[in-house]
């Protein structure tokens, strides 16, 4: 699980940096008390100096995202285990069996909450099993408390790395919500000057040259058919802002943009829902053979939408001249890459097939298959 530089991870790093602090606090207070005890105290003390500068060293560099690595984690785990494997001979056995407490106490638990933040439970589980079954070697004989101390570090690696992912998700989840947002209010923000400039106009135009002969006449029907496409496209049927590939559209809403004079979409009554990413590109595709229909076969158009289950089929057909055999492999040397990219390149990608039939004078088919998976 990947560190973020801020958000809602970066107080758990200041917890865990105040944890230490405290513990090594508690550390200062039991070693003063038990002084008396210790085999080495001068050792014991040398110890506890160690263990001041380095919760100190592991402050600063866990609030810096680009030292929360595998160097200092590792590090910060070898410290904690060497003051553990140092502590039979600085307080000695007799006074460990005599109940004396460990050296470094609670102060151990630093590194497990680290590995917790940074990585989850796996991670803090791993951590604590290793401090834990360090803590439990140091002692000649394994009683109730220290066992018990063992599982509350193993409890505390699992529980504190679930709150940390936690805290990642919903960050991520809120930074998507806020780029949902700032598109949405972007596309309205652009839907409203399409509204005032360019619907107007094709508008105007559409009334004023309805009723004129010829060419002018013609332009007015597609400033008419423009218009109606433009409308749906801004009025609720454009395509959704763009959000994790696992997220479900319904295709129909994203083929609805389509439909328009000279195009007629039939789709299932049920919605057909799609993987986001799926749904776009197959769209974009439909897209790109209805652009091929108004070019070259006079933009007379029907697109048929399938649910065949693990499979959407999308077919789009006309009734235009048809294609001249060899023409497509004609285009794609001359450079035109319509429909070996924009049609069959992004349904390849999708891990789909595109099936092309046409005939002189009977018009074009252009099935596009997608699979219901997101690939």
């Amino acid at each position: 699980m990947p560190s973020s530089p801020g958000g809602f991870e970066m107080p758990l790093w200041r917890a865990v940096a105040v944890f230490r602090v405290a513990s090594l606090a508690y550390v200062c207070l039991v070693a003063l008390r038990e002084a008396d005890r210790y085999a080495h105290p001068l050792a014991g003390a040398g110890l506890v100096l160690l263990m001041a500068v380095w919760t100190a060293v592991t402050a600063f560099g866990y609030a810096r995202p680009a030292w929360r690595r595998w160097p200092l984690l590792l590090a910060d785990l070898g410290v904690v285990l060497a003051i553990l494997l140092a502590t039979p001979w600085v307080i000695g056995r007799a006074a460990l069996h005599g109940g004396v407490p460990t050296l470094a106490v609670a102060w151990l638990a630093g590194p497990v909450l680290a590995w917790a933040v940074s990585g989850g439970r796996r991670r803090g589980t791993v951590a604590a099993v290793v401090i834990g079954g360090a803590d439990l070697a140091t002692r000649e004989r394994i009683s109730t408390s220290s066992l018990t101390g063992a599982i509350l570090l193993l409890l505390a690696g699992a529980v504190v790395g679930h709150v940390a992912r936690l805290a990642v998700t919903v960050e991520e989840r809120l930074q998507r919500a806020v780029e949902l947002e700032a598109a949405t209010r972007e596309r309205e923000r652009l839907a409203r000057g399409i509204h005032d400039s360019v619907l107007q106009v094709l508008a105007l135009v559409q009334r004023r040259g309805a009723d004129l002969p010829g060419e002018a006449g013609e332009l007015a029907r597609l400033a008419g058919e423009q218009e109606a496409a433009l409308r749906a496209l801004i009025g609720g049927a454009a395509l959704p802002p763009a959000t994790g590939g696992h997220d479900e559209v319904d295709v129909r809403t994203l083929l609805s943009r389509y439909a328009r004079a000279g195009v007629s979409l039939s789709a299932p009554a049920t919605p057909v829902p799609l993987p986001a990413t799926v749904a776009r590109e197959l769209a974009a595709a439909t897209a790109a053979a209805l652009d091929n229909v108004e070019r070259h076969a006079g933009g007379r158009a029907w697109v048929l939408v399938e649910d065949e289950g693990a499979t959407v089929t999308v077919s789009v057909r006309d009734e235009g001249p048809g294609i001249p055999e060899g023409r497509l492999e004609e285009a794609q040397a001359q450079g035109r890459l319509g429909v070996a990219q924009s049609i069959r390149g992004r349904v390849a990608d999708l891990g789909g097939t595109v099936r092309i039939a046409s005939s002189p004078d009977a018009g074009t088919e252009v099935e596009l298959t997608v699979p219901r998976s997101d690939r």
